[in-house]
């Protein structure tokens, strides 16, 4: 056989194991879990946190959704304005002026100190003044993220009734651009085959993450696993703060939101572009060695069966063409739940190797942006790799 056979039919082999061994990453039916009708038959008190940056051009879309939640305890919310110039805090407390609902505090910590990313600097901020109140669960929710009126109540009670202490819902993410359809599901679809949602809410995890948009995360569990000071210097923050519930023995779950949504948009490439390599290379531990090999297995495992199949059917190599063809069918399957969700076309799921393809450019220029002293950049602030940064 020839090399290019070679590769497809060990394309095929990968694509064989995902698709039945990876935790069925690429169904999208996990959920909130079932709660008792009516809910627990206590509300517990609810602070939610809003670390927030630059953020006045989302914040009329996403806050207002916070302060209109219909729960039946004790709720309110911190926004930590961190160091905005567009007026976000004072359009904050416009807008609770305007909408009223759930008591709204604006603070303000100042400049990170050492050693800190600003996300984690702000939420330490307001967990603290958070925890002051005496709540028994944490909201921690971001700026962009817009939240249907029973959100809150449906995380509560999701978290009571199977004994969580913490659930994470991924926000479902705008897609209205050309280059958000083609960009946004793979995003969520890569991050499932990377973490399998089955696999984190088993009894026994198999894996450990979480989406920083939205988690509910109770307080005592919180302080015990003392977030967010150890994991103050991380770059990808929810994952790192699921990992720390998870050593201080807590219960985590995660799944796919249907209440919960990103307002924050992605018209172009470019936005898109800085949104994956800002933290590309930070998942792969600012290691080289990591780097190829992501390369290589994004190359063998997307790229090499339209190439098999396409070259097969143009040289003659039946093996080739019939391996890369049913690779690149079942890769393309896989996608289609994704999609779905998402609301688009199932023609978009035979794009996706070239959508893995930008995928691998951009991780590729996450660490070249690294090598050049840019790192995890966001909003103006650029972030050492944790080795390089002063401890307190």
């Amino acid at each position: 056989m020839s090399t290019l056979a070679w590769f497809a039919l060990g394309s095929l082999a990968v694509w064989a194991w995902l698709l039945l061994g990876q935790g069925f990453f690429w169904r999208t039916d996990q959920r909130l879990p079932p709660v008792p009708r009516g809910g627990p038959d206590r509300w517990p008190r609810v602070v939610v946190v809003v670390p927030a940056r630059d953020e006045a051009g989302v914040l009329p879309l996403s806050l207002p959704s916070l302060l209109a939640q219909d729960y039946p305890g004790v709720a309110e919310v911190i926004l930590v304005d961190d160091g905005s110039t567009d007026g976000t805090g004072k359009l904050a407390v416009g807008l609770a002026g305007r909408y009223g609902g759930l008591p709204l505090t604006v603070v303000s910590p100042g400049e990170p100190e050492a050693g800190w990313t600003g996300k984690l600097w702000a939420l330490r901020h307001g967990m603290a003044l958070a925890r002051a109140r005496e709540p028994e669960f944490l909201l921690l929710t971001d700026a962009d993220i817009a939240h249907e009126p029973d959100s809150l109540r449906l995380l509560v009670a999701a978290a009571t009734a199977n004994g969580l202490d913490l659930v994470s819902q991924m926000a479902r993410l705008r897609v209205a651009s050309f280059w958000e359809r083609l960009v946004v599901p793979a995003f969520v679809y890569f991050f499932a085959q990377l973490y399998p949602f089955r696999w984190i809410n088993r009894r026994r995890p198999l894996a450990t993450a979480a989406a920083g948009g939205c988690v509910l995360l109770r307080t005592e569990t919180a302080v015990a696993a003392a977030v967010p000071e150890v994991i103050r210097q991380a770059v990808i923050d929810d994952v790192s703060l699921a990992r720390a519930v998870r050593r201080a023995g807590g219960r985590i779950w995660l799944g796919l939101a249907e209440r919960v949504d990103s307002v924050r948009p992605y018209p172009g490439l470019g936005e898109l572009w800085r949104m994956v390599a800002r933290s590309a290379y930070a998942q792969l531990r600012h290691s080289p060695l990591l780097l190829v090999g992501t390369v290589a297995g994004l190359a063998v495992v997307y790229l090499v069966p339209p190439v098999a199949l396409v070259a097969g059917v143009a040289g003659g190599d039946a093996v080739a063409a019939w391996a890369g063809g049913v690779a690149w069918a079942v890769m393309a399957g896989t996608y289609g739940p994704m999609l779905r969700y998402y609301r688009q076309p199932l023609w978009l799921a035979p794009l996706l190797p070239f959508t893995a393809f930008l995928y691998l450019l951009m991780t590729v220029d996450s660490a070249v942006r690294h090598h050049r002293g840019r790192g995890a950049a966001w909003k103006g602030r650029t972030y050492a790799r944790p080795e390089a940064t002063s401890e307190r």
